[in-house]
């Protein structure tokens, strides 16, 4: 594997840069002194504020986009052997690292470092933590999946050994990296189209578990199947959070308000160290908080900068985030949700509200919406109104015979109103001819469906915008 000097900068090309996690990289080496150009399919806003940083934008990904003077390339999963930038990069010996590969390397630099694992959670959990350290003045450097308000993007720059990153399971990347503390937040079946079942996952987390420093800390939720027999014989110390009598840190004496903010007593080891109270909807964040909290307070963060920086976060966007108001009081909402828990767990927050629930789905990728069909037709049944997108491929070429035409019938069959509307456009030009005062209307997936959002509150009918999380 190559190997980045970050004293030398260097020439880095990056094709496909306008993801989440790929916008991060390039803004890291941006930082160091690196050249850095990358293309992409279309501009977005993660492209223009890399442009803006000084990157230079390529749209479209052709063979002539690698030139000699590069020094290395990297690319994201959606980047193919037959992608044209890669095939020429390889023809003209240029070494190329996987987006997680350069991650990796990236954490090796920092020997106080933070990696955040989970099938769900995971942007929420990282953003909990970088708020945490933060407020203990850690001056952390962050990578995070989402955008954070309060680092102003998905990448902070610190100066201390600090180092906080997500850790994504898909195609085993997390398996790069070699954290001084990370985190599992649960183990659930997703990505099959990678890992085919779920004892292929069981094995992918158990793996990266086996990266922590042996004089590190892993942070389990103990809800996960087999917890203990699966985290057996681990080098590092393992450290169990949850709602269970036992657990290392425990949350006990949960409340919630109407609106769905939760607030819990903070327990170590059976003592209560003091109340939580939350700024973020949802009862699943309780113990992602725990496990953002026992992570700091295992690597010496004092429970006071826990408190304070649980308190004071306020969620990442696309995380059940109020982008506006049509009319006097129809509420725009929009969410990451892609796996039926995930829309499970939005939907029991949305509940709180005293509003109908539109649910605007975009499914993405159609193995997930094949494997998952039925838990798909049961939560999504859940709402008032489902509004479906067609399936975002992704990755995929072959549709294995799922379409979202299908999904509508099921749902239908359940008497819940379901429409397929294959476009963006049809479907914001129904939801502004069809939604009413007293609607929720909530753009979900973790494609592009939030341009839908983007174009309701951009419409004649917005009556506010905003941007953060009810």
């Amino acid at each position: 594997m190559y190997k980045v000097d970050f004293n030398h900068p260097q020439w880095a090309h990056f094709m496909g840069i306008g993801g989440i996690s790929m916008s991060s990289l390039a803004q890291f080496l941006l930082s160091q002194g690196f050249k850095v150009t990358g293309s992409d399919v279309k501009e977005s806003k993660n492209t223009n504020r890399l442009k803006a940083l000084g990157a230079e934008i390529l749209i479209g990904q052709k063979a002539e986009n690698i030139t000699d003077g590069i020094d290395f390339c990297v690319n994201t999963a959606a980047v193919h052997p037959d992608n044209p930038e890669y095939v020429a990069a390889q023809e003209k010996g240029i070494p190329i690292l996987n987006r997680a590969e350069l991650l990796g390397q990236m954490m090796a630099h920092y020997p106080e470092s933070f990696a955040i694992s989970g099938t769900h959670g995971k942007t929420t959990t990282t953003g909990m933590v970088t708020e945490i350290l933060l407020a203990a003045d850690d001056d952390p450097t962050v990578s995070i999946g989402g955008l954070q308000e309060s680092i102003g993007g998905n990448l902070r720059i610190g100066h201390s050994p600090y180092f906080v990153a997500e850790a994504c399971e898909f195609t085993n990347s997390y398996h790069h990296m070699y954290p001084k503390t990370a985190i599992i937040l649960n183990i659930r079946a997703d990505h099959l189209d990678f890992f085919h079942n779920m004892e292929n996952i069981r094995k992918s987390f158990r793996r990266f578990a086996e990266n922590v420093a042996a004089d590190g800390t892993l942070i389990v939720e103990s809800d996960i199947e087999d917890v203990h027999e699966l985290m057996a014989g681990l080098p590092c110390k393992v450290v169990y959070v949850g709602l269970q009598d036992g657990d290392d840190y425990q949350a006990r004496n949960i409340t919630s308000t109407k609106l769905g903010i939760c607030s819990f007593d903070f327990v170590r080891h059976g003592e209560t160290l003091g109340r939580i109270n939350l700024d973020v909807p949802g009862e699943h964040n309780v113990t992602n908080a725990l496990a953002a909290g026992a992570a700091a307070m295992e690597e010496g963060v004092p429970f006071e900068a826990v408190k304070k920086g649980l308190e004071r976060f306020a969620g990442v966007h696309r995380r059940f985030e109020k982008r506006g108001i049509l009319r006097e009081d129809i509420v725009v909402m929009d969410d990451f949700g892609h796996h039926p828990e995930e829309i499970a767990a939005t939907l029991a927050v949305a509940r709180k509200y005293p509003y109908k629930l539109t649910c605007v789905f975009q499914p993405y990728t159609y193995s997930r919406t094949k494997e998952l069909f039925d838990e798909f037709v049961d939560v999504l049944s859940g709402f008032d109104r489902v509004v479906l997108s067609d399936i975002m491929p992704a990755r995929e070429t072959d549709d294995l015979g799922v379409h979202s035409s299908q999904l509508r019938d099921a749902i239908a069959a359940r008497g819940v109103p379901c429409y397929y509307l294959p476009t963006f456009e049809e479907i914001e030009k129904f939801l502004l001819e069809n939604s009413v005062n007293g609607e929720m209307l909530i753009t979900m997936g973790c494609g592009n469906v939030d341009l839908v959002a983007d174009a309701l509150v951009a419409s004649d009918l917005c009556t506010s915008s905003t941007s953060k999380t009810l």
